[in-house]
């Protein structure tokens, strides 16, 4: 794998995560394993909760509550100590930043010659969830911002974090 030049030192936006990418790992979703279907969370016990997740690196911490960025006392540093913020960072690392189709984010649970041990979450990458989590990849933050910057309001519609809808293309 090799990282896009243009994204060296990028960073994937914060609130996009928290509002579009993390209700997706708690969301019951259909699984194909080896044609047997079932629906599970990729949040679940056995796949990748935090403490007893067998998903590799991907953990999540399912009780990860919404931090309010509106809220002056939620500082980055405030932010970075959260729950949510872990499965942000946890999510992050599973990343190619600007190259959704070379992150394991998105080809494990596509099974796109890779294999997951979970089996297939999305049918294609026009799956909706699969699509959101190509988005959040392909469009990091200006050069230069932090994972907080107000850039990630043109990944809603209308551009406001705070009030839009999820953009996925």
């Amino acid at each position: 794998i090799q990282n896009p030049a243009t994204t060296g030192g990028k960073k994937l936006s914060f609130v996009y995560f928290q509002k579009c990418i993390n209700p997706i790992y708690l969301a019951q979703l259909q699984i194909n394993q080896g044609g047997v279907v079932s629906t599970n969370t990729c949040a679940s016990s056995g796949c990748h909760d935090n403490t007893t997740g067998t998903g590799g690196a991907l953990r999540i911490v399912q009780a990860a509550q919404t931090v309010d960025l509106s809220n002056p006392t939620n500082t980055a540093d405030v932010v970075r100590t959260s729950d949510m913020y872990k499965n942000f960072y946890s999510s992050q690392g599973s990343t190619v930043i600007g190259a959704p189709t070379q992150s394991r984010l998105l080809t494990k649970p596509l099974t796109l010659n890779v294999l997951h041990g979970g089996g297939v979450i999305f049918a294609d990458q026009n799956d909706a969830n699969a699509k959101v989590i190509a988005y959040w990849i392909g469009r990091p933050m200006p050069q230069g911002q932090d994972e907080f910057s107000s850039a990630a309001d043109t990944m809603f519609t209308p551009a406001n974090s705070a009030t839009g809808v999820c953009n996925s293309q």
